[in-house]
């Protein structure tokens, strides 16, 4: 990993390192900063949260709209810079900036020894308040996908594993997984992203059909787990963060793929009302589109140039 193409990685990971270091209120402060900038320079993605925001928010006019995503760019700021926080920051510090709320819910069911999953979706502050978890209230396991950059992968496979944490990739055996939470293991499970047409079905999201992964209630019926929900929300002016737990979910799963799944974005609804800006809008959610629908996205340029067919050879000029 010391070859030339790594070097702006390494650099990445030195320029987070060292921002680790400011307090977090500096932290706050300079990312919403480049919040700003990423909402001036990210078109593609200041597109996609509109259009989500269109689907999900539909009770909020144009303007207020535009509002949130110019607030949800300023908090994906004060995530990015907060990553460092993820890698670095100890016991002591963690303790200082997250807030853990209702943690007797999860604390009653490691104590009975009941099997856990711990739901958590996509807000921003989901990287700080996972750690957080392995730090404070138990190392826990996680699904792991790996990312493309090597230099990345380790830095990040290492912050969430230092606390002892266990990485369970997609293609791992799920015997394996289940006797882990069998044995007493939370599981830490994000279930809210588009999974493709192959690994999804249709469910309602903020009432419209949304391609859910139908897994969460096949391996709390396997595992015999309590699903106990997780929401990571960054306080304002910059006060820390907040990871507050809710109650088991009762009656789950049903043994209904579909109904569990759709119960499954119905908690996570829930949230949106709470924290709208820090909901991860910038990801296309409703990228996989029941048969015969329109997109939802626009094309992005690049998408446009690949599609754009080639002028035939003797056309081409000098």
């Amino acid at each position: 990993m010391a070859a030339p193409q790594h070097w702006p990685a390494w650099i990445a990971v030195g320029l987070f390192s060292l921002l680790a270091l400011l307090p977090f209120r500096v932290l706050w402060a300079l990312g919403h900063g480049l919040g700003r900038v990423g909402w001036l320079v990210l078109p593609g993605r200041r597109a996609v949260a509109r259009a989500n925001l269109a689907l999900c928010q539909p009770q909020l006019d144009r303007r207020a709209r535009a509002r949130l995503v110019r607030a949800h760019f300023g908090w994906l700021g004060v995530a990015a810079l907060c990553q460092g926080l993820s890698w670095h920051a100890g016991r002591r510090r963690l303790a200082r900036i997250v807030r853990i709320v209702q943690r007797e819910y999860i604390d009653a069911c490691l104590a009975a020894n009941r099997p856990v999953i711990v739901l958590v979706p996509h807000f921003v502050g989901l990287e700080l308040g996972g750690t957080a978890f392995t730090a404070l209230v138990h190392p826990g396991m996680y699904m792991y996908q790996r990312i493309r950059a090597p230099v990345l992968d380790a830095q990040v496979r290492h912050g969430r594993t230092r606390f002892g944490s266990v990485p369970v990739e997609r293609s791992d055996d799920l015997r394996g997984l289940l006797r882990r939470i069998r044995g007493g293991t939370p599981f830490f499970y994000l279930p809210d992203q588009d999974p493709g047409p192959r690994r999804g079905i249709f469910v309602p999201f903020c009432g419209v059909a949304a391609a859910t992964v139908p897994t969460l209630g096949r391996i709390a019926r396997l595992s015999r787990a309590a699903v106990v929900p997780a929401f990571a929300r960054f306080l304002p002016g910059g006060q820390g963060l907040e990871l507050r737990f809710g109650p088991p979910l009762a009656d789950f799963p049903s043994g209904d793929d579909a109904a569990d799944a759709a119960r499954m974005n119905q908690v996570i609804e829930a949230q949106l009302a709470s924290m709208p800006a820090q909901y991860f809008w910038v990801h296309r959610r409703f990228k996989t589109r029941p048969a015969g629908a329109p997109s939802v996205y626009p094309a992005s340029r690049r998408r446009a140039r690949r599609r754009r067919p080639r002028a035939p050879a003797d056309e081409v000029g000098p």
